[in-house]
């Protein structure tokens, strides 16, 4: 059936009388300035999907645990160690239950796609299942019952801390040697291999983790696919990497790597000018995650002068203790404001709409490391849309750049979303909700009691 929109964000602009035609997932003609017809289903605001593009969706489970203040100075690595004893208890049905929780989420707010940061291999005691593949296994099932796109990234994570020290115990779960991931690599895209517009790409999970010659030795293994790692997320992680290499770790990557645009740099956080300028010469995009970010109280990513240098920038969820695709991009822009003490940072000039900037960099930037030739809404590009709700009273009156300004600002509400051409959400709740969220609680409260 045809999609007739009253408006539509193009990549022209935005268009009005806008009849989307789709096939085998696509787009197939896109018309505007026409009159509905009969066998339109019709819908007043379109949209592209955004990609998410850093999510471990296991920790959706821990959401809202691990806010009670310890006996010291809380921070990422107080964190840390309640994801560990979370993680302790979580089996790979348990955990295949949480991600489709995540995905229904994830769609409902209008991501369409994400990257799935995959550390969680082996069983409770450390010992690889039978089968490598088990818990990626079960993370391609929960995007095939959600519908949402996947780029999975197998992380490969071998040490503790920079200069090869050994793993921590509650770490175990996570360990391969560089031949075991070649083989996770191998089994992880047949897991994939039936879910439509799939991809797998590599994550070395930090420098902390991934010793140089690890590091050499697992790149070729991405094929030529995204290349996803964490960088300068903390102070410590870049005081702890100058220690070892007289170097932060952005710069070390940058000097000792080939970093090109295939190369997502999560998080980024603590960045010198002159790292931001070669970090966006270099093609890369900067993985923002501003709500864990403030969650964890990480710190924030100077976007404004990464923006102005010519630097790319895509959004993740991370440890999803929130999942809002409209509040990653508001988070961004209200981090800046705090810093500088003024308002609408990241509109390049006046007359600039804050929200249309932010959502077309991030929509570029997703796409770029997760692998998707084409997005947004135009011929042949796949058909992952959004359309908000026309009803919503935060959208009352609001044309074309207001649409948007009002959806992240305002909190709108989205209606309905599409996957490959297939609607997954409708009147803002997922088609499977009520299933996949009994499958989660039945799982979480096996996990905790």
């Amino acid at each position: 059936m045809p999609l007739w929109f009253e408006t539509a964000l193009l990549p022209q602009g935005w268009k009005n009388s806008v009849r989307l035609r789709l096939a085998n997932g696509r787009i197939a003609q896109i018309e505007t300035a026409i009159q509905p017809d009969p066998a339109d289903e019709r819908h007043a605001i379109g949209i592209p999907g955004l990609g998410n593009v850093h999510s471990h969706s296991f920790q959706r489970g821990m959401a809202g645990l691990a806010e009670v203040r310890g006996p010291q100075h809380d921070n990422f690595w107080t964190w840390r160690e309640v994801m560990y004893r979370f993680v302790d208890r979580l089996h790979p049905e348990q955990i295949g239950a949480i991600t489709a929780q995540a995905y229904i989420e994830m769609l409902e707010s209008g991501f369409t796609r994400v990257g799935e940061f995959h550390y969680l291999h082996h069983d409770v005691s450390g010992e690889p299942y039978a089968n490598l593949a088990e818990v990626a296994e079960q993370v391609a099932a929960a995007a095939a019952a959600t519908g949402i796109g996947l780029t999975l990234l197998p992380v490969f994570y071998a040490h503790s801390n920079f200069g090869g020290a050994p793993p921590a115990a509650g770490q175990r779960r996570f360990v391969n040697t560089p031949e075991q991931f070649a083989v996770l690599m191998e089994l992880s895209r047949k897991a994939v291999a039936g879910l439509p517009a799939a991809h797998v790409g590599i994550a070395p999970h930090s420098l902390r983790a991934v010793a140089p010659d690890e590091l050499n030795a697992i790149l070729p293994l991405a094929h030529g696919g995204p290349v996803h790692i964490h960088a300068a997320e903390q102070m410590k992680e870049v005081d702890d990497c100058h220690a070892w290499s007289e170097q932060r770790p952005v710069q070390w990557l940058l000097d000792n790597t080939e970093i090109d645009a295939t190369w997502c740099i999560i998080h980024a956080t603590h960045l010198t000018p002159a790292e931001a300028s070669q970090l966006a010469r270099s093609g890369a995009v900067a993985g923002l995650c501003p709500v864990t970010e403030a969650n964890l109280g990480d710190g924030v990513f100077r976007t404004q002068d990464y923006l102005s240098c010519g630097g790319r920038i895509a959004v993740g969820t991370d440890s999803n203790v929130q999942i809002d695709a409209a509040a990653e991009l508001r988070s961004l822009e209200y981090a800046q404001r705090l810093i500088s003490r003024t308002r609408n940072i990241l509109a390049r000039h006046e007359g600039e709409s804050v929200g249309r900037h932010l959502f077309e960099a991030t929509l570029a930037g997703g796409a770029q490391v997760l692998e998707q030739a084409e997005t947004g809404l135009r011929e042949n590009a796949p058909a992952d849309l959004v359309s908000l709700d026309a009803n919503d009273p935060h959208l009352v009156g609001r044309k074309e750049d207001a649409i948007l300004d009002s959806w992240i600002f305002a909190n709108a509400e989205v209606d309905c979303v599409w996957r490959a051409g297939r609607k997954v959400v409708e009147g803002g709740r997922h088609i499977a909700r009520d299933s996949v969220v009994a499958a989660y609680a039945k799982a979480i409260e096996s996990v905790l009691n």
